[in-house]
Formats: C-alpha cells, structure tokens, sequence
C-alpha cells in the first residue's frame, strides 16, 4: 500500500531530513539509501534573504529529483505563528511548493510544539492554499483540532526532537490513531532506533518522520537501509493482524484432538 500525502502517492512510508549529516555526499547516498521520497529541508538555518543556503538547498532539490521525490520545507526554530507563516511563504516562493512541514517551537529545552500558535498558523496557511504537515505532541484534542482544521496529515511525536528515546507514550499514539482513522498519521521526532520505527507502523501509523537516528549514526547511509527495512517490517505485521497479548500462557500445539498424536491403527 502507497502513502497518501494530500492525493501524492508514494512508494515509501519513510521520510528523511536533510541535516547533521556529515557532508553532502553522505546525505546524499543516505537519502537514497532509505528509498525515502520525501525529504525535509529547514530555511530557519540559513538566511532566506540573503540566499545563503542556495548551494545546499540546490543540491537537496537535485537529490530529491533522482528519487522522483518531493521536497517538505520545514519551519524549524520558529516560536510564533507569525513567524511561522512568513518563513512558509518564503518556502513556497523559494521551492514551488506549498508543502510545508509546521513547527513553532514553544520550549526552548524540549522543543515542545506551542499548541496555541501551531494552530493559529496551521488556521492561516491553510486559508492561503498550503498543504500542512503540523508537527505536534501526542496530545489527542490537539490533533483532533489540527484535523478539523483541515490538516489531513498530521505528525505528533513519539518523544522530544534529537533524544532518540523512542516511542514514550504508545498509548497516546494508539489512541490518536483509533480517534481519527482518516487522517495520515506520521510520526515524527525521537525516533532513536529501528525497531522505534517498526513499533510506529505495528502501531497502525502512515509513517515516519525522521533525521538525526540516520545522520549522526557511525554509518549513515547502513542506518537508512535499516529503517527503511524495520517500517516495512512494521507495516506488514500490522497489515497481517498482530495477535493478541494475553494476560496467561496458552500452548501453541494443542494436546487433545489432534492429528499430531493420532496413533496409526488405533481409533482414539
């Protein structure tokens, strides 16, 4: 099954940032690596008027052409909605697209989403035409509300930015997924390892969202192969039916009626 980003279907359920890797060329053969057609690129580190990160930012579009891609500008390091929704237009005049991944970071030690101004910006692009990919907790009001909105793709956190702690609260990400079965769920930041990933597509997720696990890895481009490998993985398990945990034991071969301990020329 395809990924649906706003009517895009894509081949790959994985998306990849474009930072912290260390050079292009890594970024490059990682991003190829994990098959990944969506690639995030942040304007918050260069400065957009000066086209200061016109060189790299060529080089991100050439990439993403190779895989016939798309690319997801993002509005990391933002913290009003303001802000947020003057960087996005740059964005779409800058890249042609109106794509855009929202952060608006209200906690400088977490990088927790600011609720109030994610939705304030999310309410705005959306009357101008954008397509908003929200980055945000895993708060179930707060989704709900981002999907009201018109928010058809919506991205909570399996735990803070850049910890790698994996997914902290299964719980409230199996919840957000029961309550708004027709949204496209990713899950984005804190994804520390593969099996992290795999966990989010059993959780019944679209997908996931992730940089620094494959950047700052000893080997970059083995460690996008690998996730690429472990939502595969997780997808396909969900799709096949997980069984059900049990709170006791229960054999796996029954003992009583059954062709195993058939004797031959015997009628029990």
């Amino acid at each position: 099954m395809s990924l649906n980003i706003y009517g895009q279907q894509l081949d790959s359920r994985l998306l990849i940032g474009s930072a912290l890797y260390s050079s292009p060329e890594i970024m490059k053969k990682a991003i190829l690596a994990s098959g990944s057609q969506v690639v995030t690129l942040s304007l918050k580190r260069q400065n957009p008027n000066e086209n200061s990160g016109a060189k790299i930012w060529q080089y991100i579009q050439e990439t993403v052409a190779e895989v016939d891609g798309h690319l997801l500008p993002n509005t990391a390091g933002c913290k009003s909605a303001k802000e947020t929704i003057t960087l996005a237009k740059m964005s779409r005049e800058l890249f042609n697209t109106n794509w855009i991944k929202l952060e608006v970071i209200g906690d400088d030690y977490n990088l927790q989403p600011d609720p109030i101004e994610l939705l304030t910006a999310s309410e705005a692009l959306i009357k101008d035409g954008f397509k908003v990919l929200p980055y945000c907790t895993d708060d179930l009001v707060l989704c709900q509300r981002l999907w009201d909105l018109g928010c058809e793709v919506i991205m909570p956190w399996a735990s803070p930015i850049g910890t790698g702690k994996g997914i902290m609260n299964p719980y409230n990400l199996e919840t957000i997924r029961l309550r708004l079965p027709q949204a496209t769920l990713i899950v984005d930041a804190g994804i520390g390892k593969p099996s992290d990933a795999c966990m989010a597509m059993e959780l019944g997720y679209d997908g996931v969202l992730l940089n620094s696990a494959v950047a700052l890895a000893d080997n970059a481009v083995s460690m996008a192969k690998a996730f690429s490998l472990a939502i595969q993985s997780g997808e396909l398990g969900y799709v096949a039916g997980i069984m059900q945990e049990r709170q006791t034991a229960q054999p796996s071969t029954p003992t009583l009626d059954t062709p195993f301990w058939h004797q031959p020329g015997t009628n029990s």
